[in-house]
């Protein structure tokens, strides 16, 4: 077992990190799988953040990929997230953050652009728009999702598995489907 985890972990964690190149990383996350840095932005991590589960699909074949692209870009985590396997963000020119205590369940991905226009005469352009995304604290996040630029997740929502977020999510609230909408609101009290 020590020898299957240094190879098929250890060193693939030493790969990707010799792999990253993003411009400016603030903070340690704990890093279970690999984790992909790239970009010309700002990566910061609170304390306590952990990527990768080791009893999960894509643990041993899949990493994290975190991309500020251009130097306005940012991607910031508060304390205590804790991401799963397959971790896909990308913010091109603005800003996603993630608050305190958020749980992502695999191959989430959240993007704060379309990355290309809908046009097909424009389709080439590098001049899609970029519109922030914000995920307050308390989020769950479940299993293959897809959060879409302008979106803000409310504290305490619930995504699940397999939803597609384009609009706002209010606090406390349970949204699925594609593209995903209220089922249910949580009672906190």
């Amino acid at each position: 077992m020590a020898l299957s985890n240094f190879l098929f972990v250890r060193l693939r964690r030493f790969k990707y990190n010799w792999l990253s190149a993003a411009k400016t990383v603030v903070g340690k996350p704990i890093k279970h799988q690999p984790l992909l840095c790239n970009g010309q932005g700002k990566i910061m991590f609170g304390s306590e953040n952990h990527f990768g589960v080791i009893r999960s699909p894509f643990y041993y074949s899949g990493y994290s990929y975190l991309e500020a692209r251009d130097s306005n870009a940012t991607i910031i985590f508060g304390d205590n997230v804790n991401v799963n396997n397959n971790l896909s963000i990308v913010a091109e020119s603005s800003k996603i953050s993630i608050g305190n205590n958020v749980v992502m369940g695999y191959n989430v991905q959240i993007y704060d652009t379309d990355f290309h226009k809908i046009s097909s005469k424009n389709r080439m352009d590098d001049t899609a728009t970029s519109q922030s995304v914000t995920i307050h604290d308390n989020v769950f996040i479940g299993n293959n999702t897809v959060i879409l630029k302008g979106v803000t997740i409310g504290k305490n929502a619930v995504v699940g598995t397999n939803a597609i977020v384009t609009k706002d999510v209010p606090e406390n609230a349970v949204v699925a489907g594609n593209p995903a909408t209220i089922v249910k609101m949580l009672d906190l009290n």
